[in-house]
């Protein structure tokens, strides 16, 4: 019997937005493999990887969440936030196990591997690389700011990110994994904090950029102050293309769903507003360009609806066969 191998999907990025895309795709057909961020300083996440001197562990932490298939009690035992206790205050108990896990073992990845057989995990969780890495900014009036939960607070237009140390080498698994990617998804999420810090680790934006694989680009749907504030579709994409010297994405996924003004009115009041798809400049650009209702409203807040964006990336796998 000739059994065909699902499509492999590999998903590169960090924050909330990853998560809430993994959620819908973990029920198709398709090997996945999540690349994650390791650029992450604050809040429980800082304080570990300060006092362990270990990767910081909540960016793939909501992962091994989104793609887990345990009891629902299971996942919010392993998302639990602490909010009382001397030194507990602020941690979530995911962490804290990934860190035991990282002791234990010696290895950060070979902890996320035990985490992931434990949770019962529908793909493969890999940090960009097995060490921490300082996200740095320079903004447009030349200051410079370093760490990755610093630059939003600055509210000043950014020229560029980069990391340190410089030389950092990626986990050589993820490099593999994107090399034998059938489609390459890029975001949701904070574009300078969350994307880029992947991308930038030598090796893996190359290995993107020099694969043949459709590369989709799922651009936000809100402004983020601190760094995007007033920025098109567009100007998403040239920021990206811009960092790794070349244009490299085929396919930009937008929403074309009209949000309601009380929900627009609550976001100003955070600086947000909605990126606008400028879809001549995207034209330009050589995008193909998908647009779609993607999205849906969590407790006033906007989210990506991951059931249409998941079925609408399985379409572009289906339509690659």
């Amino acid at each position: 019997m000739n059994h065909k191998k699902p499509p492999k999907v590999v998903i590169i990025g960090g924050g909330t937005g990853l998560p809430v895309l993994l959620r819908g795709l973990k029920h198709y057909d398709v090997d996945i493999t999540a690349v994650v961020t390791v650029a992450d300083d604050g809040g429980s996440s800082g304080r570990l990887r300060d006092e362990l001197h270990i990767p910081p562990p909540g960016d793939v932490r909501n992962v091994l969440a989104a793609l887990s298939d345990v009891e629902p009690l299971i996942e919010d035992l392993f998302q639990h936030r602490f909010n009382s206790g001397n030194g507990l205050s602020g941690h979530s108990l995911g962490n804290l196990l990934l860190a035991a896990m990282t002791t234990i073992t010696g290895d950060f990845v070979h902890a996320i591997r035990e985490m992931s057989k434990v949770l019962n995990v529908r793909g493969k969780v890999l940090p960009a690389a097995n060490q921490s890495v300082v996200l740095h900014a320079e903004l447009e009036d030349g200051t410079a700011v370093s760490g990755e939960s610093k630059i939003p607070s600055h509210g000043k237009r950014i020229k560029r990110v980069f990391l340190t140390p410089e030389n950092v080498e990626p986990l050589q698994e993820s490099v593999d994994e994107i090399n034998r990617a059938d489609l390459i998804i890029i975001g949701p999420g904070s574009l300078y904090t969350s994307i880029l810090p992947n991308l930038l680790v030598p090796k893996i934006g190359e290995a993107v950029c020099q694969s043949t694989a459709r590369k989709v680009y799922i651009c936000n749907v809100m402004t983020q102050p601190g760094e995007t504030l007033n920025y098109t579709a567009s100007d998403h994409v040239r920021a990206l293309n811009d960092h790794l010297g070349k244009s490299f994405i085929d396919t930009i996924l937008v929403n074309e769903e009209d949000i309601p003004d009380e929900i627009k009115d609550r976001y100003k009041k955070e600086s947000a507003t909605p990126v606008v798809y400028d879809i001549p400049t995207l034209k330009s650009l050589g995008l193909e360009i998908v647009h779609d209702k993607i999205i849906r409203y969590e407790d006033g807040y906007i989210r990506h609806d991951t059931q249409k964006v998941a079925a609408l990336l399985y379409k572009m796998l289906e339509s690659k066969k």
